[in-house]
């Protein structure tokens, strides 16, 4: 089970009776989200998710995500935010650090998480003649980034196979009934499946919107989804020390919270959790900004600024255990390197007192720290990590007093960007915004 621990981040800034002052709004937060009392109560399908997935659900992907692998040798998952994220996450983690130069069956590859031209072009350059196949993950059909790279990559797929193939390669993952890719879906007779209604982009990682991509690059996700039901059927004490230490701390003055990781695997994992966290609390001129570093690497750029620049911020350390494998330092006679020292030593064990004296520092320096351990990278941990990590971001929404579970702030680049392409129906705020650029 994963451990928190919230002993380094007390001190000068905020005490344990500090925390405690907070735990009753963290309750009442937990109880609102439970009972499906709060704002945004329209969006929190995902809290019960993980024990009500059934067994036929995880079949039905797995034999899909067979079927894909069975017959690509690419499978690009078309996407963007909490529709990519929580896959990339997961598959990154999982993955050897050097799978991309590797052979294998089947690699996942992502596209619509940008507009990239040079990337678009680069990844239709690579599929040109190759065998693959498509997840295109969108409620609607009609966000802009995932809808350009599914026009442009579904082309492609039909000149290579014809539109009778390419169907069986493409599988839609939308709304239950309604939309432009429901509607092209059923036209085309894509398989499909079924984004809940009532579960966002960035709480659906343990819906097909993730479960299909983690599935086709090999991994089990019924460990996972067992991971992430333990701590859904656990007490919530992790859940509520976790999001009322971060609000204390942000009352104190602490506006920014690092997250912090000593496996490169874990970087990604990080993407989206500053996804959840950002958009879910970022509203009402309120909110934790959310950064990460990937340590020890940013200890050589951003470890200068941590020590010793402004005091707005805490560390959240994600630890891990254990390594998956061993590698011992060896000794040199020569010494010239001066590392014999530390021969004989796990790079592993190196690696953790570099973590330990890193936090020590950081506290010493005027940095709390909220400690996450977890015994190793895998798809049980993972899938705590995700539900403890969802589960506080509403619990730590409502305490904060803003509505977690919408992103009203992302529409405004939508609109204006709609309006500077002509789309219709957009005419009126296009000749506003060409009038402010004009002057």
């Amino acid at each position: 089970m994963i451990k928190i621990s919230n002993k380094a981040a007390l001190g000068s800034v905020i005490s344990a009776e500090d925390v405690a002052r907070i735990m009753p709004q963290a309750c009442k937060a937990l109880e609102t989200l439970e009972q499906g009392t709060g704002a945004g109560n329209d969006f929190i399908g995902w809290v019960n998710l993980p024990g009500s997935i059934t067994q036929d659900t995880l079949s039905q992907i797995e034999e899909v995500a067979s079927s894909l692998r069975e017959t690509c040798e690419y499978v690009v998952t078309i996407g963007i935010g909490g529709s990519y994220l929580g896959a990339k996450a997961v598959i990154e983690a999982l993955s050897d650090n050097f799978a991309a130069y590797k052979p294998a069956k089947t690699k996942v590859l992502f596209a619509g998480n940008n507009i990239g031209e040079d990337y678009l072009s680069d990844l239709m350059n690579l599929l040109r003649d190759r065998r693959f196949g498509i997840i295109v993950i969108s409620k609607s059909g009609t966000t802009t980034e995932p809808a350009i790279a599914f026009r442009l990559l579904k082309e492609l797929l039909e000149q290579q196979v014809g539109k009778k193939v390419a169907a069986q390669r493409i599988v839609a993952i939308t709304d239950e009934h309604k939309g432009a890719l429901r509607n092209l879906a059923t036209e085309e007779g894509y398989k499909t499946f079924v984004i809940p209604s009532n579960v966002g982009g960035r709480f659906s990682v343990l819906t097909p919107v993730g479960l299909l991509p983690i599935a086709v690059a090999g991994f089990d996700i019924r460990k996972l989804v067992a991971g992430a039901t333990e701590i859904e059927k656990a007490d919530n004490q992790l859940v509520l020390l976790y999001a009322a230490t971060r609000n204390a701390l942000y009352r104190a003055g602490k506006k920014t919270e690092i997250l912090v990781n000593y496996n490169p695997k874990l970087h990604y994992f990080a993407e989206w959790w500053k996804q959840l966290y950002g958009e879910s609390e970022g509203k009402e001129n309120k909110g934790i900004f959310t950064a990460s570093v990937d340590f020890t690497t940013d200890l050589h750029s951003m470890g200068q600024w941590i020590q010793e620049g402004e005091r707005t911020i805490f560390e959240t350390v994600i630890s891990v255990e254990k390594a998956d494998n061993e590698v011992i330092i060896p000794f040199d006679d020569a010494n010239l390197d001066a590392l014999n020292y530390i021969a004989g030593k796990r790079v592993d064990e190196v690696n953790k007192m570099a973590e330990l004296g890193t936090r020590i520092a950081h506290q010493d320096g005027g940095v709390p720290n909220l400690l996450i351990q977890i015994p190793e990278i895998s798809e049980k941990y993972l899938g705590q990590l995700i539900y403890f990590f969802e589960k506080a971001c509403g619990v730590s929404g409502y305490i904060l007093g803003v509505n977690p579970f919408n992103q009203p702030g992302v529409e405004a680049y939508k609109k204006n960007m709609f309006a500077l392409l002509k789309k219709p129906g957009y005419e009126a705020e296009s000749q506003a915004i060409l009038a402010r650029i004009d002057k």
